[in-house]
C-alpha cells in the first residue's frame, strides 16, 4: 500500500491465521484475492516479489518470514489478518495461530511486539502494515483506550472488529482492499487505499475500530463501543451494492450465486456500453475471482485472458495497467490448472497475449517452458 517508488524492488509479506475458535475470521480463504493481484501494485514499485503465510501452527515460523521481509531493501508491505490475543501473564498483545487457545497464547501464538522489532531497523517511511483483525470485547477496549498499541516503526492501515457472540465478523476490509487493487484505473495512495476500503467495505461501525496511518488509534468515550475514526461519506448504490452482494454470497460459500450477479451486470454493461468496454471487462474479471475462490482455475484463468482481449479492444493498450494486471493474473491461474489438456490450451492463448502484454522478466519464457511440458505431456 506505499507509494510509488520507481525501479525499486519491493517485497509482500501476507500472514493470515484462523485459530481453533468458533466462527474464525475467516482470512485464509481470501489470500488467493491478494495472490491474484501482482505484487508490484500491492505493493506500489515497479517489481515486486510476495510471500504468504497461511495458517501457520508456530510464531518462530512466521519470526522467520519477518526477518526475511525485514531485510528486503526496497518498499514492505507486511499484511496481518486473524485474532487479536493477549496473554494472561504479561498482558501483551499476540495473533493467534492455528493452534492457539485461551490457555496457550503465551506459547503458540505471534507477540506483536516481535513485529515492531523486527521492522524497527528499516529505512523510516519504507514500510506498511495493513491489519484486518478482530478481538474480544476487552481486547479491543484496551486498544481503544490505547493501554495496548498495534503501532510501530511503520504506517498502519486496516480495522479491528468486535468478536463475540453477538458479532461475527468478515474480513470485509480485504475483501474492499482487493477490490480496488484490481479495478482502479491507477494504483491510489496508501491513504487513499486505505479510505477507499473504510468506504467500501460492509462493517459495522458500532463495533469496528479503524487504524489509519502512523497515528494511535483514536480513544473512544464509551468503553463499552469502540468509536471508529471519521469515515469518507458511502459510494453510491449503483456503484457498490453489487460488489457487497457479491462478497457476502461468495464469503457464505455461494459462488453460483456470485457469479449470476456477476454476470447478470456484465449484461447491463453490455447494453449501456457495448461488447468492447472497460466496463464490460470489469464483470468479466470479477467472474474471474469468483471462479479463482471456487477453486475452479481452468475457469478463472479463461475469464481472465477473455477480459484482457477485451480491453485491448476497448483502446486499452498493452501498457495499460488493467491490461497487464488482467493478463497477469491469467497467467497465476494457469499456474493452478492442473489438467495437462486444459492447461495447453489455456497456455497457448496465454503465449499470444504475452507477445503483446510482456509482463515481468521471464513471463514469456515462463510460458513457453511449461507449454513445451505440456505439449510432450499430453502426446499420445
Amino acid at each position: 500500500m506505499g507509494t510509488s517508488t520507481g525501479d525499486q524492488q519491493g517485497y509482500a509479506l501476507f500472514v493470515a491465521a484462523e485459530p481453533p475458535v468458533r466462527h474464525p475470521l475467516a482470512v485464509t480463504a481470501i489470500l488467493p484475492q491478494l495472490a491474484a493481484i501482482p505484487p508490484a501494485r500491492l505493493v506500489g514499485t515497479a517489481y515486486a516479489s510476495a510471500v504468504q503465510v497461511a495458517n501457520p501452527d508456530e510464531p518462530q515460523t512466521v519470526l522467520t518470514h519477518l526477518r526475511t521481509a525485514a531485510a528486503a531493501p526496497g518498499p514492505l508491505l507486511v499484511y496481518v489478518a486473524g485474532h487479536l490475543a493477549v496473554d494472561s501473564r504479561q498482558h501483551r498483545l499476540h495473533l493467534a495461530l492455528a493452534r492457539t487457545t485461551a490457555r496457550t497464547v503465551r506459547y503458540t501464538a505471534l507477540p506483536w511486539h516481535w513485529l515492531a522489532a523486527e521492522l524497527q531497523h528499516r529505512p523510516p517511511g519504507t514500510t506498511t502494515v495493513v491489519a484486518d483483525l478482530v478481538a474480544e470485547p476487552d481486547v479491543l477496549q484496551s486498544l481503544t483506550r490505547q493501554e495496548q498499541a498495534l503501532t510501530g516503526p511503520y504506517a498502519l492501515y486496516g480495522a479491528v472488529q468486535v468478536h463475540d457472540r453477538r458479532h461475527r465478523p468478515s474480513p470485509a476490509y480485504t475483501h474492499a482492499l482487493a477490490q480496488i487493487l484490481r479495478t482502479a484505473p491507477a494504483r491510489p495512495s496508501a491513504d487513499e487505499l486505505h479510505h477507499q476500503a473504510a468506504r467500501t467495505a460492509v462493517l459495522e461501525e458500532a463495533s469496528t475500530l479503524w487504524l489509519g496511518g502512523a497515528a494511535a488509534p483514536v480513544p473512544v468515550q464509551q468503553p463499552t463501543v469502540a468509536v471508529p475514526a471519521p469515515r469518507p461519506e458511502p459510494t453510491p448504490a449503483a456503484k457498490s451494492d453489487p460488489h457487497r452482494a457479491i462478497t457476502e454470497a461468495c464469503q457464505a460459500g455461494r459462488h453460483g450465486e456470485a457469479a449470476s450477479i456477476a454476470a447478470s451486470w456484465e449484461q447491463r454493461s453490455l447494453r449501456q456500453y457495448g461488447a468492447n468496454s472497460p466496463e464490460v471487462a470489469h464483470w468479466i474479471e470479477v467472474r474471474a475471482v469468483i471462479a479463482l475462490e471456487e477453486g475452479a482455475p481452468h475457469r478463472a484463468c479463461g475469464l481472465w485472458l477473455r477480459g484482457a482481449a477485451v480491453r485491448l479492444s476497448a483502446d486499452q493498450d498493452e501498457h495499460h495497467p488493467d491490461v497487464a494486471a488482467a493478463v497477469d493474473r491469467a497467467h497465476y491461474a494457469w499456474r493452478l490448472v492442473r489438467d495437462p489438456r486444459q492447461a495447453r490450451q489455456l497456455g497457448i492463448e496465454l503465449l499470444s497475449l504475452r507477445v503483446q502484454v510482456t509482463g515481468s522478466s521471464g513471463a514469456r519464457e515462463d510460458v513457453q517452458r511449461r507449454l513445451a511440458n505440456l505439449s510432450r505431456a499430453v502426446q499420445p
